[in-house]
């Protein structure tokens, strides 16, 4: 039998943040693009991006999903070089705070005020999104360890990545609930012996609720914290 989690493990990336795929009309009126340009829609619908049937088939990596993403956008605003720092601090950088799942923030609050250790595992946290970003970041007082692969150039699904983290956390695998939006994620997770929660985009605010659910919290993902 499962027994309760005594920390909490997230993926950063469409986890803790707003999806770009979610924020379509907001980037392009930011970029100045015009409405409904953006059509690629990764999980929400795979048949309408072909690149992220690529990615899920191992042709390309998600860095390199990603780095063609921000490229084709910064050609379409006129400009050549973008990688995802660039298109993610033009978009995201003005409100940083705003870019955060509102019941994400409440859930994690609620889970470090409860006692439960929460700690993130991202593959490309600082080189996505840079330091200036995330030191303004509510959310981040909240957080007790970070294990960022841009700085351990370790990326999930490796097991090292998992076990970093969990030493980090000071728990053993079997005491924490792990959750990402990619399933090759999810994979290792579990090969390593962690507990897991896939969490689905088109449904974000019920995959947080099922996260609380798991760790016994008495939470709404509604209610203010």
């Amino acid at each position: 039998m499962r027994t309760t989690p005594k920390g909490l493990l997230l993926d950063f990336g469409s986890v803790i943040t707003y999806s770009l795929f979610e924020k379509h009309r907001a980037t392009e009126a930011i970029l100045g693009l015009p409405e409904h340009s953006l059509t690629w829609l990764g999980p929400l619908d795979p048949s309408s991006d072909e690149l992220w049937r690529a990615m899920q088939n191992d042709q390309i990596t998600e860095r390199e999903y990603w780095a063609r993403r921000a490229d084709e956008l910064g050609r379409a605003c006129g400009e050549t070089g973008w990688d995802m720092h660039a298109l993610l601090s033009r978009v995201r950088h003005t409100q940083p705070n705003d870019a955060i799942r509102t019941e994400m923030r409440a859930l994690v609050r609620a889970a470090s005020r409860g006692g439960i250790k929460v700690g993130i595992l991202s593959n490309e946290l600082e080189l996505f999104y840079g330091k200036a970003f995330l030191d303004r970041l509510d959310i981040m007082a909240d957080i007790a360890v970070v294990i960022d692969g841009s700085h351990t150039k370790i990326l999930k699904p490796d097991a090292a990545a998992y076990r970093a983290a969990a030493d980090a956390l000071q728990l053993p695998m079997a005491q924490l609930l792990f959750v990402d939006d990619q399933f090759r994620n999810i994979v290792g997770a579990q090969a390593v012996g962690l507990q897991c929660e896939y969490f689905d985009l088109r449904d974000a605010v019920g995959c947080i609720a099922a996260i609380a659910a798991r760790l016994g919290l008495d939470f709404s993902p509604g209610a203010t914290q």
